[in-house]
């Protein structure tokens, strides 16, 4: 006679860990880390060691000094620290990496429960808190021999445009992990390939951004080219908020419908922000208000039990 199992559901179960994927992650993050450190030399070493060392020890320390399980080895606090490394100039002080960092950990993440539970992501949290607090040291993107130059974003803020070929290569000024597009998109493509990310959130992301500038510009009078759109889609940190950022599956949504329409509205806020906004960028704070609204995204698009049907009291 044949045994059988029987137990719970669900009764397929997914291979990967949550420590398998931070780790796909961290790997795929390398090629424009990397290419930070080529570019703009030992100074943007020093701000990725510096920023993964203390999101992995404000982690530690905080779960012994509270006596909960010790998580640094799934590898989250390590992605952290590299994402906010992409998200800072080579030309930050240490001081300012490690404010940043244990803002990451202790407050966006541990006081609210640990990964999984924090509202919105917390690399990114950080690099808003320290653009809030630090604007000018954070907007100083002055490379190794300490000369200074104006970002893609901020020429195109100011009617003038960038080469193509420069922008998708990476040799401009900028945040360490947001100067060369091919460096992101490479990592962008192992994620995919990896199946770590669908290219929902990305697409929507990236193509509404493009395509919601071509419609406030042709409005307002402004630049509608191809080449300009191009020069939006390619500078600033719009590839790799849109790979690496929007796609945290702890504050982005699980529905299909739900991601489409969160992707919208991260281009729609993006777009606000970059043609009318006094900064040039806006990729940061676009995808923080876009956590904020996933509950009610996931709300609206969770799709109806099979076989439910409404009632006239409305209910199931």
């Amino acid at each position: 006679m044949a045994l059988y199992n029987v137990s719970v559901s669900p009764h397929v179960r997914e291979q990967s860990t949550t420590k398998s994927i931070m780790r796909d992650v961290a790997i795929a993050l390398i090629p424009t880390l990397a290419f930070g450190v080529y570019h703009f030399g030992y100074r943007a070493l020093i701000v990725i060691a510096v920023s993964i060392v203390t999101c992995v020890a404000s982690e530690l320390l905080f779960e012994l000094i509270s006596k909960k399980p010790v998580t640094v080895f799934d590898y989250s606090a390590v992605v952290t620290g590299m994402i906010l490394a992409v998200n800072l100039p080579a030309s930050a002080p240490w001081w300012m990496v490690v404010l940043g960092g244990v803002f990451a950990i202790v407050v966006v993440k541990m006081l609210f429960g640990g990964l999984g539970q924090n509202f919105m992501n917390p690399a990114l949290a950080a690099r808003c808190f320290l653009l809030i607090s630090f604007t000018s040291r954070m907007n100083d993107f002055s490379d190794i021999d300490g000369v200074s130059s104006a970002t893609p974003l901020t020429l195109l803020k100011g009617g003038e445009t960038s080469d193509l070929l420069t922008l998708f290569l990476g040799y401009h000024g900028g945040c360490i992990g947001e100067v060369s597009a091919f460096a992101v998109l490479v990592g962008g493509l192992y994620l995919i390939i990896k199946r770590v990310i669908s290219v929902r959130i990305p697409l929507t992301y990236i193509g509404s951004t493009a395509v919601f500038i071509l419609i406030i510009n042709a409005i307002s009078g402004g630049d509608t080219s191809v080449t300009y759109l191009l020069c939006q889609v390619l500078s600033g940190g719009l590839l790799v908020g849109a790979f690496f950022m929007a796609t945290d599956y702890v504050t982005s949504p699980i529905t299909p419908k739900g991601q489409i329409l969160y992707g919208v509205v991260l281009g729609l806020l993006t777009a606000l922000f970059r043609t009318l906004g006094a900064s040039a960028e806006g990729v940061s704070y676009a995808i923080i208000i876009g956590n904020l609204l996933v509950p009610l995204i996931e709300k609206i698009t969770v799709p109806k039990p099979f076989g439910c049907e409404k009632t006239k009291g409305g209910k199931a």
